[in-house]
């Protein structure tokens, strides 16, 4: 880790990567900022949702577009921190978690839901996710076990759903 960059606003402003990497500045928070990087995804979601509609296939391409972005974004400012998955950088949570909130039903109990599993998943990192974890780097690394804490998140909400009727 290169000790001598820490992440302030003065360095998240600095570059627009950097800006977008930190969560528009969530990520500089001292207290859980992936979780407050994940909170940012809410209402980035509602806005996403009223300018796509009903056109799943146009929102499911967005971002899939921002998880490719995602990739050059977090690799930029992981090289410009000198740490591959700085803990600021919460770009990661906010795409992983736009994409649960895709698929999760509508509604704060669903919603509220979506965000404790993907949470869960997203910091104990169950197999494969910490292989995966520790096995890949840079930009890429740091956006695909979020993007597989999502799919974990997913998949025990719809249990959860088929349970429920």
């Amino acid at each position: 880790m290169n000790t001598s960059v820490r992440p302030t606003w003065r360095f998240v402003l600095s570059h627009p990567a950097h800006f977008l990497s930190f969560g528009f500045g969530s990520g500089l928070s001292p207290i859980a900022p992936g979780t407050m990087g994940t909170l940012v995804a809410f209402p980035i979601f509602a806005y996403l949702k009223s300018w796509f509609g009903q056109s799943d296939v146009f929102f499911l391409g967005f971002i899939a577009q921002l998880f490719l972005l995602g990739i050059w974004l977090c690799g930029k400012t992981g090289r410009a921190i000198g740490e591959d998955d700085h803990s600021g950088i919460v770009f990661d949570e906010i795409v992983a978690f736009l994409l649960v909130l895709f698929f999760t039903p509508e509604g704060l109990f669903w919603q509220a839901g979506a965000f404790l599993l993907f949470r869960f998943f997203d910091i104990l990192k169950p197999p494969p996710i910490a292989y995966y974890d520790r096995m890949l780097h840079g930009g890429f690394g740091v956006m695909f076990d979020d993007l597989l804490a999502a799919f974990y998140a997913l998949i025990c909400l719809a249990l959860f759903k088929s349970f429920m009727g």
